[in-house]
């Protein structure tokens, strides 16, 4: 029985430990909301350590997946968070981090999708206004750009599975805003790469076995950049299915790269 106890004790513990670090990760992460004509854009803060107005940081912006969408504020966190919260992000790469979050009756990007087939089949016109929650976050980044403590020359994006897609949408709208843009099983219209293809450093991934987004719809995107005259770097995972973030979130050169990308260095 005292075994028994002290096992459910040790167990209790170790319970309360991770819930406390995952909160404290989660408070990092201050709540925020975007108000633009009566819509409001829930979204997730992280500012520097020892963040002053009176120096300039780079600002990168990450778009969930469908899974993640919802009103909690919090859900969008999932995937990625950590990678900005590591010591290694904190301390080499100091930047504005926000994590926005799509409603969710909404879409980061115009995407028709057909969930009767797996994996989806999915394409994506390019002659519609953008998604409402993709307006917002458009919305929301040029604001943010206009803050004093902004370098304008570093405003990233990138996004998985939805927000992947949301991610190729959002370049061909804004290509001139961007230095560098990370897309992790996603896809997008190829007739809008030739917009930014010349103008964003992209790394693309996907994972081979995707059972949920193909992999045939970054390959397009990257035969796409090439053919308007990127040079897209791409990751192809040969075991990875839909979760091929994880293998990107491990990637020990993924932050260097995209920080090292600026505006004026692209020009």
């Amino acid at each position: 029985m005292k075994l028994k106890m002290k096992l459910k004790i040790i167990l209790l513990i170790l319970f309360v430990s991770f819930n406390t670090i995952v909160n404290a990760q989660t408070e990092a992460f201050t709540e925020q909301s975007y108000i633009k004509d009566n819509d409001t854009l829930n979204y997730r803060l992280l500012l520097p350590k020892d963040f002053t107005k009176d120096k300039q940081y780079p600002v990168v912006l990450f778009l969930h997946g469908a899974g993640e969408r919802g009103n909690d504020n919090q859900k969008q966190l999932a995937h990625g968070s950590k990678l900005f919260l590591s010591k290694t992000a904190r301390d080499s790469f100091p930047a504005i981090v926000i994590f926005p979050q799509c409603p969710k009756n909404d879409y980061w990007a115009n995407a028709e999708v057909d969930r009767t087939t797996y994996p989806l089949t999915i394409t994506f016109p390019s002659d519609l206004p953008p998604t409402n929650a993709l307006n917002l976050v458009m919305h929301l980044i040029e604001d943010m750009t206009q803050k004093p403590y902004v370098n304008k020359d570093q405003i990233y994006v990138g996004g998985l599975s939805m927000g992947g897609m949301g991610t190729f949408e959002i370049l061909y709208r804004k290509p001139d805003l961007f230095a560098a843009a990370i897309a992790i099983c996603g896809g997008g219209n190829p007739n809008t790469a030739k917009l930014f293809a010349k103008k964003v450093p992209m790394s693309i991934y996907h994972g081979a076995k995707d059972d949920v987004v193909k992999p045939q719809l970054s390959l397009a995107m990257v035969n796409a950049i090439l053919e308007a005259g990127g040079t897209p770097n791409f990751t192809l995972y040969a075991k990875d299915n839909h979760n091929s973030w994880d293998s990107t979130f491990a990637e020990t050169e993924l932050l260097s790269w995209l920080f090292s990308n600026t505006k004026l260095k692209n020009e």
